[in-house]
């Protein structure tokens, strides 16, 4: 092994004889140079291999690279590159290819070596690069998607890149995202050739072999593409997606037009097709004929009439398909519109009538989601509607009895509204409701009380809410509880609700770190109820949270009243009950304090 090793030190002596010879790095660099890629060098010559050697070698290397480019431009100095950098990016690469064939399964080792070559110029290394990953990592579609873009973008070569793709279609003949990419591609080319054409004919040059057929130009091998595709992939989602690409081109305007007549013909049953149709309407301008709108209100008048024939498609959509995945398009298009900004009232005014009018017609019909009532009462709360806002609460509570979302908004529209019923509804919604779920409906109540009603009211809530609210859920809201009584009864209160819940487990950190905060803005502040809190909170949370044995400690120092004897045995005592890393992390804080940082 010393022997492979020496001799890969030994070639690398050219090179670092012109580094120093051109004055890029010092005799002692060099020196330095060669004694960490011996080291390197060794690590990966052992019999037990590991990723982490290769990969650091490759990093120390182009770490290298780029100290020597920015040498280069600091003493301008250009020279003997094939010498210097093409014999390190030859390592890197012979490095990266052992790697590679180790361990052939590690993607982003692969794509590392792909990006190393990419940046370093070395592309006609890259075919092979890509042959041999994918011969391993055939099933991977995004690597395939990879190498034909490469082909088509870095190598100008249209054919390798066809000849990918339909490799790639081979092994993934179902795969939508392949086929998007390929109709892409095939787009891509006819348009390269149609600009490669007029710049023939505008220079009035002999084609000679650059003449290809209308048909090529026309983009007919993507129409085959994607008439292929869609005899496999079914669904309007595929269909419009592939339209969309088409819409980028255009010269594409007969296959854009045949592949839109075809989503209306096949996929009429499904949503999105009626949601694509309605929406092309916005994209359609006036008239031939008609003057373009200049004027801010004719504009606003423009984009009105566009809408208007948008939600014509959509109404004859819910009739067609009344669903509720039809008219969550329909509300979803209102909404998108409602919330332009605009500076024409009328505008505003008929689109917040129209978005209304679909709410209520979905509602009439039993056909919306529990997300869309939530959508509507916030926005008749935002126009201050409270009486129907509650309305459409309670018929979605109606609909939704175990949803806590919807008894929430119910609530905030009772509260909102001043309703003397609140208290009576909160009471309704824990019956039809989960208890495990319950949490943000019980904070709510306590929040409403604190501002409403008095402060036993207030305290009997949370006192019912901790019965109720078992498990990981009541570890917030005995933080909340503990807030409230510091906020309405001052330290003694909260010390008397802490007392109240010290054994009602599980707790947080911060359950008993508030204590602590709040003892801190007491005068004076008691250094005998804070070990308490901290003994307490070590109980709970002393075997992983090495902070609050530090916080003891320098408590324990930096308080008055403080026993800085005691930080000795608080140590110990965190190095017997912390465990693994907590440990680990402890003994390294404690080092820094005492060092001073």
């Amino acid at each position: 092994m010393a022997e492979i090793i020496q001799e890969r030190i030994e070639d690398r002596i050219p090179e670092l004889e012109q580094l120093e010879r051109v004055g890029l790095f010092s005799r002692a660099e060099i020196k330095a140079i060669i004694r960490k890629a011996s080291d390197l060098e060794y690590k990966i010559q052992r019999r037990t291999l590991l990723k982490e050697d290769f990969i650091n070698y490759v990093q120390y290397e182009i770490n290298l690279l780029e100290l020597i480019q920015r040498r280069r431009a600091r003493i301008k100095y250009s020279f003997k590159k094939d010498e210097i950098e093409y014999s390190i990016v030859h390592r890197v690469q012979g490095i990266f290819g052992r790697a590679s064939a180790k361990w052939k399964d590690d993607v982003q080792l692969w794509l590392s070596y792909i990006v190393f070559c990419k940046k370093w110029g070395t592309k006609a290394h890259l075919s092979r690069i890509f042959s041999a990953m994918l011969a391993i990592h055939s099933n991977k579609p995004a690597l395939w998607i990879m190498a034909a873009k490469w082909e088509m973008e870095d190598r100008l070569s249209s054919e390798s890149a066809r000849q990918l793709f339909l490799r790639a279609l081979r092994f993934h003949p179902e795969c939508p995202k392949l086929y998007q990419e390929y109709f892409r591609m095939e787009l891509m080319h006819a348009e390269k050739l149609r600009k490669e054409k007029q710049e023939f004919e505008k220079a009035a040059m002999d084609m000679g072999n650059f003449d290809h057929p209308e048909e090529i130009l026309k983009g007919e091998l993507a129409r085959i593409i994607y008439k292929n595709s869609v005899s496999k992939i079914k669904g309007a989602e595929f269909h419009v997606s592939l339209l969309s690409i088409a819409q980028l081109f255009d010269f594409a305007k007969d296959l854009q037009k045949e592949i839109y007549d075809d989503l209306q013909a096949l996929h009429t049953d499904d949503p999105l097709t009626w949601d694509y149709v309605a929406r092309r309407e916005l994209e359609i301008e006036s008239q031939p004929g008609e003057e373009q709108p200049v004027s801010k209100q004719a504009k606003a008048m423009e984009v009105g009439r566009r809408e208007e024939r948008c939600c014509a498609v959509y109404e004859e959509a819910v009739k067609t398909l009344p669903t509720e995945a039809m008219w969550k398009c329909y509300i979803n298009f209102c909404l998108e519109r409602f919330s332009k900004k605009t500076s024409s009232i009328p505008l505003r005014r008929q689109r917040l009538e129209r978005t209304m009018l679909a709410f209520r017609k979905a509602h009439e019909l039993k056909l919306l989601s529990e997300v869309q009532y939530k959508q509507w009462i916030d926005l008749l709360l935002r126009q201050d509607l409270f009486n129907e806002a509650l309305q459409v609460a309670e018929a979605g509570t109606e609909l939704f009895k175990d949803s806590v979302t919807m008894w929430q908004m119910k609530l905030q529209v009772l509260i909102g509204s001043k309703s003397p019923d609140v208290a009576t509804h909160f009471e309704e919604a824990f019956a039809h409701l989960k208890p495990q779920v319950c949490l943000p409906l019980w904070i709510s109540w306590a929040e409403w009380s604190e501002s409403a009603k008095s402060q036993e009211d207030t305290e009997a809530i949370f006192k019912k809410a901790i019965l109720a609210v078992t498990g990981t859920s009541s570890v917030t809201l005995k933080e909340k509880y503990l807030d409230w009584a510091y906020r309405s009864g001052g330290y003694k209160k909260a010390r008397t609700v802490f007392k109240s819940l010290q054994e009602s487990r599980p707790f947080s950190v911060d359950f008993f770190r508030k204590m602590m905060q709040f003892e801190k803005e007491q005068e004076p502040c008691r250094m005998a109820n804070l070990r308490e809190y901290y003994e307490r909170a070590l109980r709970e949370f002393g075997s992983t949270d090495s902070d609050l044995w530090m916080d003891y400690i320098k408590e324990e120092l930096s308080h008055p009243f403080g026993r800085p004897e005691n930080c000795g045995q608080i140590y110990w005592r965190a190095m017997k009950m912390l465990q693994g890393q907590s440990a680990e992390m402890f003994v390294a804080k404690h080092a820094m304090h005492q060092a001073g940082h």
